[in-house]
C-alpha cells in the first residue's frame, strides 16, 4: 500500500522540500513584481486603451492580494511549527519574519491604482476588515519573532509605513464608493428665506398702518473665478478653469442635478473658449474625476498627505541605511538580496510616485494658485521626461461588414470571447474632428440663446438628424425622415451600414475634391465609432434593442454572403479593383518622393479590419452585390417583425444617397448626420456609466457629454427658474 501511494506522488519528496524551502522567497518577490507592474503601468490605462495593458492590469490587481495574504499565511504558518516543535528560532528565520510589514505594504498599494473598477470601491468594508486581519497578522508575526536584536526594531517604522499605506487604500476606496461620493457632493440643505418670521413682520407693519408691498429682488449672476497670475502658460489657464468647473459638474458624475446657477457659470465661460481649449478643459476635468475614483489621488493631494509621503519615505529611507551596518555574515545570502531589493524598490517606487504627482495637472493647480509660476515652469521644462497624457485620443473602429466577412468559426467560449473583446482598430481623434464636434454644439447653444427658452434646449438635445435632413433637402429632394424616425438603435445601424455602402462603392478616389474626402473621413470615423458602442458598450446608448437588432443584422449580412460567395475571376477582378483604389489615395496631395506606403494607403483608408488582404476587396465586392440587391418592395413588409435586422433598409439608404449627383452635398449631409447622433447619444447617456470608461484609455462620447453638459445641453439641469428672495417694503 506504501509502494502505491509513493508510486502515485505527483512531487518527489526531494521537489517538496525544494518548494518548503523557496516557497516564501517565491511569494515575496512576487508580490513585489506585481506592485512595480501596477505602479507602473496602473496610470497608463487612463491613456492606453489597448486590451493588452488593461489584462495585465487586471492580473496583477487580483494577484496583489492573494500573493500578500498568502506569505502573510506562510509566514505565521513557519513561526507556529517551529514553536509546536518546541524550537528555538534561528537567525534565517527572523530575517524572513522581518518581510512581513513590506507585505503589509504591499496590501496597501500604489498610488496609481487603489480600484481596478467601480465595484471595488463598493468593498471599502472588505478592505477595511482586511486592514484589520492583515496588521494584526503582521503584528502576531513580529511578535513571535522578537527579539533584542536590531531586526526587530527596524520592523516597528515598517509597520508604521505598511500601516499608512494600506490605512490610505482603505480610505480612498470608501471616498469613492458611490454613496459616500454622492453624499460629498451634495450641497448644505437650503430651508430658504423664513416665511413664518417674514409675513409676522408684514402684518405687524399693515396694522401699524404702513401699506406694505413684496418686491423680488433676484440674484445678481455669479462667474467664476478663473483668474491666473501673469505669465500662467495656456495650459496653466485651462488647469484654472478646469478646477473650478470640476467643483461643481463632478455631481453629474454621480447623477445629480445642477442648478441654472451653474449652468449659466457655465455657459459664460465655455462660449468664450476655442474648440482646443474646450476640449483641453474638459479632458483635465475628467483627469480629475479618474484620480478621484481609482487613485489615491483624493488623499494624497493635500497637507496630511503631503506629510504621510514624507513620513513613510524618510522611514523606509532609514530602515535601508540602519540595515545596511546590519552584520550579516550569518544571514542567508539570498534572503539578504530580497530584503535589499524589498527597501530599494520600495524607496524607488516612492520616488516615482512623487514624480508623477510633481507633473500631475493637481500640482499645477496648486503652484499657480500659490503664484509659484517659476517653479511651474521648471516642471513643465521637464515634462517630456515623465508627463502622462490626459486621455488616449483615440476612439475604437467596428464595422458591421468587416466582421460578417472577417468572422472565422470558434469554439463556443473563444467566440464569446471575440465577441466581448473583438480585434483592435483605433483612429486618431484629430482637430478637425474636435472642431466640428465644437461648431456643431455651439451651433445648438446660439439656437438656444435666440430663444431663451428651456423646452426648446430639451428639443435640441432631442434631435437626432431630422433637422439636418430637412435642412439638406432643398439640395438633395430626397426624403429620408424614415430612416431616422425609427428606434435609435435602429437608425445607428441603417445609417452605419449606408454608410460603409456608399464608402466602399466610391473606387475613382484620386477624383474626389480633398474637402469630399475630408468630409467621407470624418463620416466613416463616427460611423464605425457609433456602431462599436452599440455592440460593445451599449450600456452607454439609449436604452433599445440594440444588441438584438446587431445580431439578426449580423446574422442577415452573413447568410446574404454566404450565399453569393465570389467566383474566382470576379475576386480577382475586385482585387484589382481594390488596389487601384489603394494607389490612387492622396497621388494629388504629395510629392512623388513622399508616397506613402501601400499599408499607409490602406489605413487612410480605414481598412484596418484586418491584416489579411484579401478582406479588401472582399468589402468592395460585397458592397458592390449589397447595392445590386432589389428593393423595390420595403423590406419590412416582407420580413415582418419577426426578425429586427435591417441590412436591406440600409442598401435602401444607400442607393438613395448614391443617386445624388453632387458628392460633396452627399458626404456633408452624412457627415452632419452622425454629428447629431453623438451629439444625441451623448445628452441622453449617464455620468455613472461614464465613470467606467475613465478607466479604458477614455471615450470621446464622454467628452462629448461633459462639453454639451458645460454648454447647459443635458438632462441634469431640471431648475429653470432663478431664486429669488423677498424684500418687504413700507411705504
Amino acid at each position: 500500500m506504501r509502494k502505491r501511494r509513493v508510486g502515485m506522488e505527483v512531487f518527489t519528496p526531494k521537489m517538496m522540500k525544494l518548494w518548503k524551502d523557496w516557497e516564501l522567497r517565491a511569494m515575496v518577490v512576487t508580490s513585489l513584481l506585481v506592485q512595480i507592474i501596477l505602479i507602473l503601468l496602473g496610470s497608463q490605462r487612463k491613456y492606453i486603451p489597448k486590451i493588452k495593458i488593461r489584462a495585465i492590469v487586471w492580473c496583477s490587481y487580483l494577484l496583489a492580494d492573494s500573493v500578500a495574504t498568502i506569505a502573510l499565511g506562510i509566514l505565521t504558518n513557519n513561526l507556529g511549527d517551529i514553536y509546536d516543535e518546541g524550537g528555538v528560532l534561528d537567525l534565517n528565520t527572523k530575517h524572513t519574519a522581518f518581510w512581513a510589514p513590506f507585505l503589509l505594504l504591499h496590501l496597501g498599494g500604489p498610488d496609481t491604482i487603489t480600484a481596478y473598477s467601480l465595484e471595488d470601491n463598493q468593498l471599502w468594508l472588505r478592505h477595511f476588515f482586511g486592514l484589520i486581519i492583515q496588521t494584526v497578522v503582521t503584528v502576531y508575526i513580529f511578535l513571535m519573532a522578537w527579539s533584542d536584536s536590531r531586526l526587530s526594531l527596524l520592523s516597528i517604522p515598517m509597520i508604521v509605513v505598511g500601516s499608512i499605506k494600506y490605512g490610505e487604500r482603505t480610505w480612498t476606496l470608501w471616498k469613492a464608493s458611490s454613496d459616500e461620493l454622492r453624499d460629498s457632493m451634495l450641497t448644505s440643505p437650503d430651508p430658504g428665506p423664513n416665511y413664518s418670521k417674514l409675513m409676522n413682520e408684514y402684518r405687524l407693519r399693515q396694522a401699524e398702518g404702513f401699506f406694505m408691498d413684496i418686491e423680488e429682488v433676484k440674484d445678481v449672476q455669479e462667474r467664476l473665478d478663473v483668474t491666473a497670475p501673469e505669465g500662467t502658460t495656456r495650459d496653466g489657464k485651462n488647469i484654472i478653469k478646469a478646477h473650478a468647473l470640476f467643483q461643481t459638474f463632478k455631481r453629474l458624475f454621480a447623477d445629480l442635478i445642477l442648478s441654472f446657477k451653474d449652468r449659466e457659470k457655465s455657459q459664460s465661460l465655455f462660449q468664450e473658449l476655442s474648440h482646443k481649449d474646450a476640449f483641453d478643459v474638459v479632458a483635465i476635468e475628467l483627469g480629475f474625476m479618474y484620480d478621484m475614483l481609482y487613485t489615491k489621488a483624493a488623499i494624497v493631494y493635500t497637507r496630511w498627505g503631503f506629510a504621510r509621503r514624507i513620513t513613510t519615505f524618510s522611514l523606509t529611507c532609514l530602515v535601508l541605511v540602519i540595515f545596511s551596518f546590519e552584520d550579516m555574515k550569518e544571514y542567508n545570502k539570498v534572503d539578504i538580496f530580497i530584503t535589499f531589493l524589498l527597501l530599494v524598490v520600495a524607496i524607488l517606487l516612492e520616488i516615482y510616485a512623487v514624480l508623477i504627482l510633481l507633473f500631475s495637472d493637481q500640482t499645477s493647480h496648486w503652484l499657480i494658485k500659490n503664484n509659484k509660476i517659476k517653479v511651474l515652469k521648471v516642471i513643465d521644462s521637464l515634462a517630456p521626461l515623465l508627463k502622462l497624457k490626459r486621455w488616449s485620443s483615440c476612439v475604437p473602429q467596428f464595422s458591421l461588414l468587416g466582421i460578417c466577412l472577417k468572422e472565422k468559426p470558434h469554439l463556443e467560449i473563444m467566440r464569446k470571447v471575440v465577441e466581448r473583446w473583438p480585434p483592435e482598430n483605433y483612429v486618431e481623434v484629430d482637430d478637425h474632428l474636435k472642431e466640428l464636434i465644437y461648431k456643431h454644439v455651439k451651433e445648438k447653444f446660439n439656437q438656444f440663446k435666440e430663444k431663451q427658452d428651456d423646452t426648446y434646449l430639451k428639443d435640441l438635445c432631442s434631435q437626432r438628424g431630422n433637422n439636418i435632413l430637412e435642412k439638406y433637402k432643398r439640395q438633395t429632394g430626397l426624403s429620408l425622415e424614415w430612416s431616422i424616425n425609427v428606434e435609435f438603435d435602429q437608425s445607428i445601424l441603417i445609417w452605419h451600414i449606408a454608410t460603409e455602402l456608399c464608402y466602399f462603392s466610391e473606387t475613382l478616389l484620386s477624383t474626389i475634391p480633398s474637402d469630399v474626402q475630408s468630409s467621407r473621413e470624418v463620416s466613416q470615423c463616427i460611423s464605425n465609432y457609433m456602431f462599436c458602442l452599440l455592440a460593445i458598450y451599449p450600456f452607454l446608448l439609449p436604452i433599445g434593442i440594440g444588441l438584438i437588432r446587431f445580431r439578426d443584422t449580423r446574422a442577415d449580412a452573413k447568410r446574404f454572403f454566404k450565399e453569393r460567395s465570389t467566383p474566382s475571376r470576379t475576386g480577382k477582378k475586385n482585387r484589382i479593383d481594390c488596389s487601384n483604389m489603394l494607389l490612387q489615395v492622396g497621388d494629388s496631395e504629395v510629392e512623388e518622393e513622399d508616397q506613402p506606403s501601400f499599408r499607409d494607403r490602406k489605413k487612410r483608408l480605414g481598412l484596418c479590419y484586418s491584416r489579411e488582404e484579401p478582406i479588401m476587396y472582399q468589402m468592395i465586392t460585397a458592397c458592390k452585390m449589397l447595392l445590386q440587391e432589389n428593393i423595390d418592395v420595403l423590406p419590412g413588409k416582407v420580413k415582418g417583425d419577426s426578425s429586427k435586422s435591417v441590412l436591406l433598409d440600409a442598401c435602401r439608404l444607400a442607393s438613395a444617397l448614391n443617386g445624388m449627383t453632387d458628392r460633396k452635398v452627399k458626404w456633408d449631409m452624412i457627415r452632419d448626420v452622425w454629428l447629431e447622433m453623438l451629439a444625441y447619444a451623448a445628452s441622453h447617456s449617464r455620468g455613472s456609466q461614464h465613470c467606467l470608461q475613465l478607466r479604458r484609455g477614455g471615450e470621446l462620447l464622454t467628452h462629448v457629454w461633459l462639453l454639451m453638459a458645460h454648454f447647459g445641453m443635458s438632462e441634469q439641469f431640471q431648475i429653470s427658474k432663478g431664486y429669488a428672495r423677498a424684500l418687504l417694503i413700507a411705504k
